[in-house]
């Protein structure tokens, strides 16, 4: 795969979103403390994402720097590829995740994060992203793929805490 299809690489990692963007700050609440070994393992072996229905074909089994991972949205004929490759990555004692920026042929231009930590003795799932269109049905799409990725964090969100509840 080629080189990121934006110049911003990297800036999911501290929070500090670019302009020209749509942006996307979304955090919930998983669970207790308990839960983040869970919660971290999920995150970075893509298993929210797989859990909603997004195929995801990976070069690894882990979210590590340099991992090329597409997604796959939709159904049949009409499934969209969207390729990646993970920018950064982090599994430390108090929280894990990673971001992963474009690739030439996604619908969108940016990078996108998702991120578990421990604050004040709960679990948080934080998504990060900044994004444009970058195919034609995207630009068509306007306001609706804004629309579509905070409904898209929100599914992970629950997903996530659904699925480290099942593991307890």
């Amino acid at each position: 795969m080629g080189p990121y299809s934006y110049a911003e690489v990297g800036a999911t990692r501290d929070g500090a979103l670019p302009p020209g963007y749509q942006h996307l700050r979304y955090r919930t609440r998983i669970g207790d403390a308990a839960v983040l070994g869970a919660a971290a393992e999920a995150v970075l072996t893509f298993a929210p994402q797989r859990a909603v229905g997004v195929l995801v074909d990976a070069a690894g089994p882990r979210a590590a720097e340099g991992l090329v991972v597409t997604s796959r949205l939709g159904f049949g004929p009409l499934r969209i590829a969207a390729p990646c490759r993970v920018v950064w990555a982090e599994d430390t004692p108090t929280g894990a995740g990673f971001g992963y920026g474009t690739l030439p042929g996604h619908p969108v231009r940016g990078e996108e994060s998702f991120v578990v930590d421990l604050r004040d003795g709960a679990v948080w799932f934080t998504m990060l992203s900044f994004s444009r269109p970058d195919r034609w049905f995207t630009r068509a799409g306007g306001p609706l793929v804004p629309g579509f990725q905070h409904a898209y964090a929100r599914l992970l969100g629950r997903t996530l805490r659904r699925l480290v509840a099942a593991g307890r």
